[in-house]
């Protein structure tokens, strides 16, 4: 089982509140006193270490911000579906494909939690979701996501559809996309994202059911593909509540 880093108060302190085995921590005295409370029933394998300032900077060998950080344990492979399906009935899961940038792939996980999604898939064309920038940028809220690695993505996608009813949609604005505001995504179902060079790989998009576009102005052709995600991702949440009421 494989450690990360988490840095910043928010991002720790989220640690601290998860379930996640907590190897170190280190903190200045002021974090401490704030601190104490919180570990007061929670384990930390190695222990608790406090410092000056100056002196962390020097131990962790770059600026650090907020004078605290700590080290966890990364938790062990999630099921794709590792609970029972939502109250609502329906599922929500986000795929990736080539998403190699680790501060994109920290806001997709931030943008993953924030919307309900069950369960982050990552291919093997995809960076670690545990690499410390991308704990950072997903503020902790990937302490609380599952995630699913896989060595093939297409035969994961084809279990989805075949053994559990889901419907594969690709962010693809080729290939006869349609708006996303006028598809239905308010089934069972999964999203796919890609590189925001190369897009989805042919392999991939094949095994999905249908394409679906962002429409934009003045000749844009794509935004960042954590923007993306939160767009599409909101429009499947917007379509959930519609179809609640």
């Amino acid at each position: 089982m494989g450690i990360f880093i988490a840095e910043g108060e928010k991002v720790v302190r989220r640690l601290v509140q998860s379930d996640i085995k907590i190897v170190s921590i280190l903190l200045t005295e002021e974090w401490m006193a704030e601190y104490s409370p919180l570990l007061a029933d929670r384990k930390v394998e190695e222990g608790v270490f406090v410092a000056g300032k100056k002196l962390l900077e020097e131990i962790v060998g770059y600026k650090l911000h907020q004078g605290i950080m700590a080290i966890g344990r990364v938790p062990e492979q999630a099921e794709v579906f590792a609970s029972d399906k939502p109250r609502n009935g329906r599922r929500l899961l986000v795929a990736l494909d080539g998403v190699a940038n680790s501060e994109n792939m920290g806001v997709i996980v931030r943008n993953c939690a924030a919307f309900g999604v069950e369960a982050l898939i990552v291919g093997k064309t995809s960076c670690d979701p545990y690499l410390r920038r991308s704990v950072r940028n997903s503020m902790g809220t990937i302490f609380n996501l599952p995630i699913v690695k896989c060595e093939h993505l297409v035969t994961v996608l084809e279990s989805m559809r075949n053994e559990h009813g889901l419907r594969i949609v690709a962010a693809n604005p080729r290939d006869g996309a349609v708006d996303v505001s006028s598809a239905d995504l308010s089934g069972d179902l999964c999203v796919v994202f890609g590189s925001e060079g190369d897009g989805i790989s042919p392999e991939v998009l094949a095994a999905c059911d249908t394409n679906v576009l962002i429409p934009m102005h003045r000749d844009v052709d794509s935004i960042n593909v954590g923007s993306s995600v939160g767009v599409i991702l909101y429009e499947c949440a917007r379509q959930r509540r519609q179809g609640a009421t």
